[in-house]
C-alpha cells in the first residue's frame, strides 16, 4: 500500500485473476464493516446500483446514485472516509486493474487511459468519478452480466479466469456504449456549444483556433475555461472523439488505415498513425488484428 495525495493508495491483489466481485444486498446493509479514512487506489472501480439510494464521495464532491446508476471511479481518485449506505438495497462493486482486459497493459495507472473499453473511466475527469444511468430495459441484461461474472469468480470451476475475463469485457462495451458523446458534466452553454462543434467538425482538420473563433473567444481564453471545466484541453477533446471514431471505423469496416485517418480529420496518413499510437501505445493495424 502505497501514498497518493497524502492519503493511503491501495493497490489490488493480483492472483489468481485480477478481477474482484462485491455483491451487497438485504437489510442491514448500514453495520456492514467500512474501509475507515479516505483513500484512494491503483484500479479501476465500477459500482452498480441494483436497488436503493447510496452515497458516495469522490475528490471531494458528493454524490447521490439511485437504481440503475453505474458510476465509475478512475485509479488515483481519492475516496471519502465513509460512503453512505442505505439499511436495505443491493449493489455490485467490480474492481479490477487494467491487465484484467489486456495483460499487456503495464503500469495501470498510466496506459490504461488508452485503451477502448476504459473509455468511460478517462471520461471521469471532473471529481475523478462518472455517472451513467442504464436503461430500463437494459437493467436484466446488467443484472445477469454481473451475476454471471460474481458466479464464475465465486466457483472458480476449470477456465474461470478466461470466462470472468469474457464477462468483464462484455459489461465494460455496455458500460461504453452508455457514454455520450457530449459529457453530462457540459451543462455550461459555452462548453455544450464546443463539444457540439467538436462533435460537427471532428471528422475535417479542423483547429483549436477555428473552435475559438466559432465560440466567439481567443484560442487562450478558451483553452483555460475548458480546461478548468473539464480537466482537458480542447485539443485532447478533440482527439478523444477521432480515436473513438477511428476505432470504430477500424473494427467495423475494411477500410485501409489511410482512409479511417481522412474520415477522422487527419490528412496525412503518417501523422494518424503517430496520433493513433501515442493514445493507444500500438498502430492501428495491430489494433485493428488484435
Amino acid at each position: 500500500m502505497g501514498r497518493s495525495s497524502g492519503v493511503p493508495l491501495l493497490g489490488f491483489a493480483h492472483a489468481p485473476v485480477p478481477i474482484a466481485v462485491e455483491h451487497r444486498s438485504g437489510a442491514g446493509l448500514a453495520e456492514l464493516p467500512r474501509v475507515r479514512g479516505a483513500h484512494a487506489h491503483d484500479f479501476l472501480c465500477l459500482f452498480y446500483v441494483v436497488d436503493g439510494r447510496w452515497g458516495r464521495r469522490v475528490d471531494g464532491r458528493d454524490w447521490t446514485l439511485e437504481t440503475g446508476d453505474a458510476f465509475v471511479v478512475a485509479p488515483g481518485a481519492v475516496i471519502g472516509a465513509d460512503d453512505g449506505r442505505p439499511t436495505d438495497g443491493e449493489a455490485y462493486t467490480v474492481l479490477f486493474p487494467a491487465e484484467a482486459i489486456d495483460p499487456d497493459a503495464a503500469a495501470p495507472l498510466v496506459s490504461w487511459r488508452g485503451h477502448p473499453l476504459l473509455a468511460p473511466f478517462v471520461g471521469s475527469h471532473r471529481g475523478g468519478a462518472q455517472r451513467l444511468v442504464v436503461p430500463p430495459a437494459d437493467r436484466p441484461g446488467w443484472l445477469t452480466r454481473l451475476a454471471a461474472l460474481d458466479a464464475e469468480l465465486t466457483a472458480r470451476h476449470d477456465g474461470f479466469a478466461e470466462a470472468a475475463r469474457a464477462h468483464l469485457t462484455l459489461l465494460l462495451v455496455a458500460l461504453g456504449r452508455l457514454q455520450d458523446d457530449v459529457p453530462a458534466e457540459a451543462a455550461d452553454p459555452l462548453l455544450a456549444a464546443v463539444f457540439e462543434q467538436i462533435e460537427q467538425r471532428f471528422r475535417d482538420p479542423v483547429s483549436l483556433r477555428d473552435i475559438a473563433t466559432t465560440v466567439g473567444l481567443t484560442p487562450g481564453h478558451l483553452t483555460t475555461v475548458v480546461g478548468r471545466a473539464t480537466g482537458r484541453t480542447v485539443q485532447q477533446w478533440l482527439t478523444e472523439r477521432r480515436m473513438r471514431e477511428a476505432r470504430r471505423l477500424l473494427v467495423g469496416t475494411d477500410l485501409t488505415v489511410a482512409e479511417v485517418g481522412r474520415r477522422v480529420g487527419y490528412r496525412d496518413p503518417g501523422y494518424f498513425v503517430r496520433r493513433f499510437r501515442t493514445a493507444h501505445g500500438t498502430s492501428p493495424a495491430a489494433w485493428r488484428a488484435a
